[in-house]
């Protein structure tokens, strides 16, 4: 899968998207600064949504449109949303603002009326949330687009997972990345399940990766140790701008670290790779080979008080200790020598 010219896979560097959300908090400048804050830390991507409370639900107040547990406990889902959403007015200019610091823009549509307000800002592919892998027809629409989707598979069970995937192939469009999620906010540790990653890559054959809802940086440098492609995650400039989101957002500096960690964690999965590395080459004299270890007179036999296996290298490698004993000295050889084929017959 390519996104912008960029291989998202195995071999390649993880894909790391910073999801803005809700954390511009209502402000069209805060989101442009977050566009900012986004390239500084790292991120190949800065992330929005789009929809309105209307395109998410309705505003019905009855016990089914309540939120009990969790994040938001007590809210309303129509009032959540409209507490969170991104004004549509503003992406233009959001998307514009991501062009011009050199970082890609994404968002997640949730309803057609999105998906074609999206298409003519002209965006290169699309993110699906979670909450609407079960959303065929929606699927469907965005498939039939024929851009990449990266889609996260939260709740989603393996049958779920299989009718989204089949729908967006329905379409012709194999350009497709799955993504772990745990979609608790925050989610716990124990709740992330990592290893799925490597499953749905088997499955499905495509790329995978975690869209993290966790604290910290732990589970997404974990991941990518694991074989994550991508990796998504909440950012804000500051906790203290209270929004719905804001409590499992990354600060600007946690933001840059988790990249950093992830890019460390990059270089030391490394390749295949045997013998001695280059930054080992001046070490390589350290290893054990055989050596003079007591004066030895020419035409003396070698034996186990005159030769050891020791360190430096600079001798026989000591799988031929058994095969040196024995012999004789052709010369007479010092203490501290390296033996040699040479000196024995």
């Amino acid at each position: 899968m390519e996104i912008n010219g960029r291989i998202i896979g195995d071999g390649h560097p993880a894909y790391i998207i910073a999801e803005m959300s809700a954390n511009h908090a209502g402000s069209l400048e805060r989101a442009l600064e977050l566009v900012h804050v986004a390239k500084d830390a790292g991120a190949d991507c800065v992330k929005i949504q789009t929809y309105t409370a209307d395109t998410m639900t309705i505003d019905c107040h009855n016990e089914y449109f309540q939120i009990e547990k969790g994040t938001w406990e007590g809210e309303k889902l129509y009032g959540l949303y409209q507490k969170a959403y991104t004004p549509w007015e503003w992406q233009e200019q959001l998307r514009d603002e991501a062009a011009k610091v050199g970082i890609d823009f994404l968002s997640t549509p949730f309803d057609p009326r999105s998906v074609d307000f999206l298409e003519d800002l002209g965006v290169h592919f699309y993110k699906i949330a979670s909450f609407e892998l079960v959303d065929i027809p929606l699927l469907e629409y965005v498939a039939a687009k024929n851009k990449p989707i990266i889609m996260s598979t939260g709740m989603g069970t393996l049958e779920e997972i299989q009718e989204a995937v089949d729908a967006i192939y329905s379409t012709g469009n194999r350009q497709l990345a799955l993504m772990k999620c745990s979609s608790a906010y925050p989610a716990k540790p124990e709740e992330m399940n990592l290893r799925t990653m490597q499953d749905l890559k088997e499955r499905f054959g495509v790329p995978v990766g975690l869209s993290d809802h966790s604290m910290g940086a732990f589970s997404a440098a974990t991941a990518v140790a694991m074989g994550a492609n991508l990796i998504e995650k909440h950012f804000c400039i500051s906790r203290a701008v209270k929004n719905p989101d804001s409590s499992f957002s990354m600060e600007p500096q946690e933001f840059r670290e988790m990249v950093e960690q992830v890019r460390e964690v990059e270089k030391a999965m490394g390749s295949v790779q045997y013998g001695v590395s280059r930054q080992e080459e001046s070490n390589a004299c350290f290893r054990r080979s055989l050596f003079v270890v007591e004066d030895i007179a020419a035409g003396e036999v070698l034996t186990p008080e005159k030769i050891r296996s020791i360190r430096p290298a600079y001798g026989l490698k000591p799988k031929h200790y058994q095969e040196v004993l024995g012999r004789t000295a052709k010369r007479a050889l010092r203490r501290g020598t390296p033996l040699s084929f040479d000196d024995i017959v």
